[in-house]
């Protein structure tokens, strides 16, 4: 059995080439997320494995698990070191390959698997490796499961043994590609950009569009793991200047853009107008509530205020509560209270059946809005966006802080902006109406303007977001009290873009 893991171990060594290196920091809430090899080595990565046998023999769930890879330079290995490690813990193996996270996902439910493990680091810069994992499909890990396997690792309590069993699955891209084209025709010849920032999505996105019968526009498909233009992250404005620019070069109806494990999805419109992902949700959840009366929605606290005061989505008789934001956890209370749909900020997009099986899958998310289009064929991108009430709302903002303070940062914001509005005290030249720590702290004034300040659940950052269905003035206005009190901290770093 392997040695228990440390974390002072350094490349280049004797100690790192025979023992296990794993950052206790890389467990975070829900994903698994580490430098490689600064932060967990291969040998490690054997540990990861042997714990997750352990934890399903723990948990009475049989050892079948799920395992692909994305287009990192050193995915292949990574992945390879853990299913050593799988194996040794006595795990049937389904190996898919070269996949997208949703791939994964799916092949849990095509070959009647329980577990999934995924190694991908999405959107983060290169040199980071991590694994998204789940033992109860369609769900993943939540913090108890991480804990759970947190423990297992880094005390070397593994207690799963024997031999496991090795099955290479050479078609599951194919089978994912034939299910998602397994529908009705767009009678809508659409025109779509379809960016995937040289991730792994470009491989599958383009397939899956034109099955479906638009006309496709590929941007940055190529597959390179130096992300030479921009990381694959639809939430940041670069990624989404760039769709801008190619639907205005190219006329096209929409832009839609992929992360790089494919299970988030971003949008411009045909006028080059980048439309958060919120903004999105809402338009959707209108479109869809037009189908479903008193459709139950989720939208995670990042997202926009419009979910419950629209007055479409009034009309339609939908409810949408709120939720903290984080796949895992979106996914699990979509899930849970049984609402048709799940919005994240970020662009995961949780359908349930009759819609999709659960997961957050860019590409189904990508087919709503095409279908959204079909629906309205009078109407452009554009148009059913300004038909939204107006808001003015700042990306999602993201100061640096380190893994271990960052919790700690974000409770004395709570309690600052808790014992002002205990206070009836006066902010952004407003009074507090009501503050939300279900996930950080969103602090919502007179008018409806909020902010949010929260810790990232899977990189060293804050994160925060702000919105006002009034003026800019009110939004620029909350920002500005927000980050002056993170201004106060000076483990806060530098933000990756303002407003």
């Amino acid at each position: 059995m392997l040695p228990k893991p440390r974390a002072d171990l350094k490349p280049n060594t004797v100690e790192f080439e025979r023992l296990p290196l794993v950052k206790p920091t890389g467990f975070r809430e829900y994903d698994a997320r580490w430098l490689f090899p600064e932060e967990i080595n291969l040998i490690g990565l054997q540990c990861i494995g042997l714990g997750m046998a352990t934890l399903f023999e723990q948990r009475g769930v049989p050892k079948r698990i799920v395992v692909g890879h994305d287009y990192r330079w050193y995915s292949s290995s990574v992945k390879q070191a853990l299913i050593n490690g799988l194996l040794a813990g006595g795990v049937e193996v389904h190996d898919i390959g070269l996949a997208l996270s949703p791939m994964a996902y799916y092949a849990q439910f095509a070959l009647d698997v329980e577990g999934v493990a995924m190694v991908t680091a999405s959107h983060n810069d290169n040199g980071w490796t991590g694994i998204k994992m789940g033992l109860d499909r369609p769900l993943t890990f939540g913090p108890d499961e991480m804990s759970a396997l947190k423990e297992i690792v880094l005390n070397g309590a593994f207690t799963a043994s024997g031999a496991g069993k090795y099955i290479f699955v050479p078609d599951m891209a194919e089978r994912y590609i034939a299910a998602l084209a397994d529908r009705p025709k767009l009678g809508r010849r659409l025109k779509v950009v379809a960016a995937c920032g040289n991730g792994t999505a470009g491989a599958f996105a383009p397939q899956v569009l034109e099955a479906a019968g638009c006309e496709v526009i590929p941007l940055d498909v190529e597959l390179d793991h130096s992300f030479p233009r921009y990381n694959p992250n639809p939430e940041d404005m670069e990624m989404l200047h760039a769709m801008a620019v190619a639907v205005l070069e190219h006329g096209a109806d929409v832009g839609l853009g992929f992360d790089g494990d494919g299970d988030r999805c971003g949008v411009v419109d045909n006028e080059g107008n980048e439309i958060f992902a919120d903004k999105v949700g809402v338009m959707l959840a209108r479109d869809i509530s037009a189908m479903h009366p008193n459709a139950k929605f989720v939208a995670d606290v990042k997202s926009t205020g419009l979910f419950m005061t629209d007055p479409v989505l009034r009309a339609n008789g939908a409810e949408t509560v709120y939720w903290k934001t984080g796949h895992s956890y979106m996914k699990r209370h979509t899930h849970e209270i049984g609402a048709l749909v799940g919005f994240e900020k970020s662009g995961h997009f949780f359908f349930q059946p009759p819609l999709g099986r659960g997961y957050d899958d860019g590409l189904v998310a990508a087919l709503a809005v095409c279908d959204m289009l079909d629906r309205n064929p009078d109407k452009t991108m554009a148009d059913l966006l300004r038909a939204l009430p107006q808001t003015w709302q700042s990306p999602t903002m993201s100061p640096h802080c380190g893994d271990e303070i960052k919790y700690d940062v974000v409770d004395k914001v709570i309690a600052h902006y808790q014992a002002l509005a205990d206070q009836s005290a006066v902010i952004a030249g407003q009074k507090i109406k009501e503050v939300i720590t279900v996930n950080g702290i969103r602090v919502v004034l007179e008018d409806g303007t909020w902010g949010l300040v929260r810790a990232s659940s899977n990189k060293p950052e804050l994160v925060v977001v702000v919105e006002s269905p009034t003026s800019e003035a009110n939004m620029r206005a909350i920002f500005a009290d927000i980050d002056g009190q993170l201004a106060k901290h000076p483990e806060i770093g530098e933000y990756n873009q303002k407003i």
